[in-house]
């Protein structure tokens, strides 16, 4: 399987970044190896000092396809639940100065987790979904699906011209505003609409 990520998908994210809104999605990947489970505690990397974390929608690949249109993508998915990007910002930042890859800091070992997935409810798709991240009790970060400026239908027509999607591949949507360090010791928890899908400790 794979992960597939899309960066700058919601406006307040790039404005609070001070990137460029993008004509097409960023996309990039994370290899298996980045993947970490609901029953894992996230280890804090010795090669960087700024880690932070990124809440996002996840969507699981059902099945093999590609070159998919827009109205078909809903076939394609299986499962919805919530992600964290963890991001070596000060590795990433060093990076984009050179005009490096990210992978470094977006796709090392444990960079991806993802919380339980469960079936989507009927139109589920065609319905804002929120979702909200916790700090140790203190909500930091929030989103709806409303505001990506691509849904998971066309994220999924564009990202499958170039990759072909597989059973068990999840898609990462980008994340909203709200971006920040991780540190040793935290609890993170995160919520689709209010029910909560996941504690994670740092460690």
């Amino acid at each position: 399987m794979k992960i597939i990520c899309v960066g700058r998908n919601y406006v307040d994210h790039i404005q609070e970044l001070s990137n460029e809104k993008p004509k097409d999605p960023v996309l990039f990947l994370k290899p298996d190896t980045a993947l970490l489970d609901q029953n894992s505690d996230f280890y804090y990397p010795s090669f960087s000092h700024d880690v932070h974390h990124e809440i996002e929608l996840v969507f699981r690949i059902s099945k093999v396809g590609k070159n998919i249109e827009s109205k078909f993508a809903h076939k394609y998915i299986d499962g919805i639940g919530l992600g964290i990007d963890f991001t070596a910002r000060d590795v990433q930042a060093k990076l984009k100065e050179k005009g490096l890859p990210w992978e470094k800091s977006k796709a090392f070992n444990g960079s991806a987790f993802v919380s339980s997935i469960r079936s989507l409810k009927d139109g589920e798709l065609e319905q804002s979904i929120p979702f909200h991240l916790e700090i140790n009790g203190q909500t930091v970060q929030s989103g709806e699906s409303n505001l990506m400026i691509w849904n998971i239908s066309e994220l999924i027509a564009d990202i499958s011209q170039y990759f072909t999607l597989k059973t068990g591949d999840y898609i990462f949507t980008g994340t909203p505003a709200g971006v920040g360090p991780v540190k040793i010791g935290d609890k993170l928890s995160g919520f689709l609409y209010e029910d909560k899908l996941f504690d994670l400790n740092i460690s």
